[in-house]
């Protein structure tokens, strides 16, 4: 039934990355681009902090998730605008929607996701967009605080840049650079695919995972993605979370319309809990939220 389920969500996926948006366009305050160290060009989204301010704003980095684009997570990326971040979503272009239904044309839907998630040039290209988004950011005002965001595919970059160790062969640098002051992981991979099981046991940082109790996984079921923030070494100052939704599936954390409605919100209700306590290292869990567990390390 597990695998029946997953197979159900990613057809879904697919019907969603295979057909055109019947969704209004998405609304953003401006799109640039930025220059890769390897001579590429990384697309942002820009997401202005809502509430004009003196001195440099905190820094927010969303990473998309296989297939996506700097187009999406919209939702999230307001959310972060209206905590004062300035926000830019990245676009990857290397496992953006043209390289998705490539490999879900050669391979298959769920085989094809996998071969994209695993393909060590692709995160490798991943990580050049995230130095590009950095300089970018740097460029124009070094902020006094910096996250990296990042949903599927997107977590998988957030856990590569605060130091996993992976199995798919991409080299510090570009992984392992941990230029970010907090990292928050929505839908992280458990081990199987790119990380072994211990991949995760180095990383010191403040560090929030969120999971849904249907979010199925590439290899193995939910459970899978709880693992990592077990491997978490944890530590009275370390502020590492982990909050698992009820009912939420993998897809719910995408925004965007699909059907993430109930989840949108104690995403970013809890993502708004972490950060100041974050960035004090003096994490305290806030009152229990209604649909999701919350604990912490």
């Amino acid at each position: 039934m597990l695998a029946l389920r997953y197979r159900i969500s990613t057809f879904a996926f697919a019907v969603a990355v295979f057909l055109p948006s019947l969704g209004q366009p998405i609304a953003a305050q401006q799109h640039l681009s930025a220059p890769r160290a390897d001579g590429q060009s990384t697309p942002l989204m820009l997401y202005l902090p809502a509430k004009p301010r003196t001195g440099c704003a905190p820094l927010a980095v969303i990473s998309h998730g296989a297939g996506g684009s700097e187009n999406g997570y919209r939702y999230l990326a307001q959310a972060m605008a209206h905590l004062g971040y300035t926000t830019v979503v990245m676009g990857h272009a290397e496992s953006g929607l043209a390289a998705l239904r490539a490999d879900m044309l050669r391979y298959g839907i769920m085989e094809g996701v996998t071969e994209l998630v695993a393909d060590p040039n692709a995160e490798k290209a991943r990580l050049l967009d995230t130095g590009a988004a950095l300089q970018w950011a740097n460029d124009r005002c070094r902020a006094p605080f910096r996250v990296l965001l990042g949903h599927s595919m997107g977590a998988e970059t957030v856990m590569l840049e605060a130091g996993a160790k992976n199995i798919i062969g991409v080299a510090s640098p570009p992984a392992g650079q941990d230029r970010f002051d907090a990292y928050v992981a929505l839908s992280p991979e458990g081990p199987g695919v790119v990380f072994d099981g211990d991949a995760w046991s180095g990383i010191r940082k403040p560090m929030l995972i969120l999971t849904g109790t249907r979010d199925q996984s590439l290899k193995g079921g939910p459970q899978t993605r709880l693992v990592p923030w077990h491997v978490l070494p944890g530590g009275i100052f370390q502020c590492q979370w982990m909050g698992v939704i009820d009912d939420a599936t993998h897809m719910n954390f995408a925004g965007d319309g699909l059907g993430s409605d109930k989840v949108e919100p104690l995403v970013t209700q809890t993502i708004a809990a972490f950060l100041p306590g974050a960035r004090k290292h003096a994490c305290t869990l806030p009152s229990a939220l209604s649909g999701m567990t919350l604990q912490a390390k």
